[in-house]
C-alpha cells in the first residue's frame, strides 16, 4: 500500500510565502473524523485538486499546543453545552520552525471562527504584553487561568488550486493531561478540518461523500479532557466519545 509520505512527496507543493492569502482568520470550519486507510484513498483522489505546504522540504509537521481554561474549566463546558461566544485559549509551537504563539479563539453565533494570536517565547502568564492581550479579547480573568491539556500531533496542510480554502489533516494524535497526568494516544484515528471562508464550492467535499466520510465535531482540546480528566461531567460529549472508540476497536 502506498503510503502517507509517498502521496504527499507526489503533489505540487505551496510555500507559505504562497499561502499568504489564505490565512482565513474569519471563517466557517468542518470537522471530519476517519482513520488512516480512508485518509491514504483520500489524498490519492485529491492528487490533482490540491497543493500541499511544504516548508524546507517538511510536509508533515509536528505540532505542540498547551490548552488553558479557567480554574472551573468554564471554556471546556461552554463547548460541551454549544454556547454562542465560547472561547480557547492556547499556546501552540511549531515545532519544526520554533516558533510559538498564543491564540484566542472565539466561534459566533453564525457558527464562525475568529482567531487572534500573537507570537511568543513562553506561557508565563505574569507578562504584560500577553495579559494585555488576553484581557482585550477573553472573557476570562487571566488570574483564573490554568494549564489543563497538551498534546502532539502531525499536520498536513493542502489548499485548493482557487486558494479559498485550506484542509488540514491531523495524525498520530496524543493528549496529556496536566492536571490528572493521565495520557491518551489515538492512534490510527485522523481529524480532517476544512477551513474555508462563508460557503465557497470545495472539491473535497464530494471526495469525503463518496468515501463516507462525513462531518463529525471533534474538539482537540474538550475530547482529550473528556478522555483524560475523569472529574469533569462529559454527558453531551458521550456519543462522540463512543463514536471514537468504535472507529478505534474496529481497527
Amino acid at each position: 500500500m502506498t503510503t502517507l509520505e509517498e502521496l504527499l512527496s507526489q503533489m505540487q507543493p505551496i510555500t507559505l510565502a504562497e499561502m499568504s492569502g489564505v490565512k482565513l482568520m474569519n471563517r466557517t470550519d468542518t470537522k471530519f473524523v476517519t482513520t488512516m486507510p480512508r485518509l491514504l484513498q483520500l489524498l490519492q483522489m485529491a492528487q490533482s485538486d490540491y497543493f500541499v505546504q511544504d516548508i524546507d522540504g517538511g510536509r508533515n509537521m509536528l505540532y505542540d499546543t498547551t490548552y488553558f481554561d479557567t480554574l472551573g474549566f468554564h471554556m471546556f463546558h461552554e463547548h460541551q453545552h454549544g454556547h454562542a461566544g465560547r472561547q480557547k485559549i492556547r499556546f501552540r509551537t511549531y515545532v519544526s520552525s520554533n516558533l510559538q504563539f498564543m491564540e484566542i479563539k472565539t466561534k459566533n453565533n453564525h457558527g464562525r471562527t475568529k482567531k487572534k494570536r500573537i507570537e511568543v517565547d513562553d506561557m508565563d502568564l505574569s507578562d504584560p504584553t500577553k495579559r494585555e492581550f488576553i484581557a482585550q479579547r477573553l472573557h476570562f480573568d487571566v488570574d483564573t487561568l490554568q494549564p489543563h491539556m497538551h498534546n502532539y500531533f502531525h499536520r498536513v496542510t493542502l489548499v485548493n488550486r482557487a486558494k479559498t480554502e485550506r484542509l488540514t489533516i491531523d495524525t498520530e494524535l496524543e493528549f496529556n493531561n496536566l492536571i490528572t497526568g493521565q495520557q491518551r494516544q489515538m492512534g490510527p484515528l485522523v481529524i480532517v478540518e476544512l477551513k474555508r471562508d462563508g460557503l465557497v464550492p470545495s472539491p473535497v467535499l464530494e471526495m469525503l461523500r463518496q468515501l463516507h466520510i462525513h462531518p463529525h465535531g471533534f474538539s482537540k482540546y474538550c475530547m482529550g479532557a473528556a478522555m483524560t480528566n475523569p472529574s469533569l461531567r462529559v454527558n453531551r460529549f458521550k456519543p462522540k466519545l463512543r463514536d471514537v472508540e468504535r472507529i478505534l476497536q474496529a481497527l
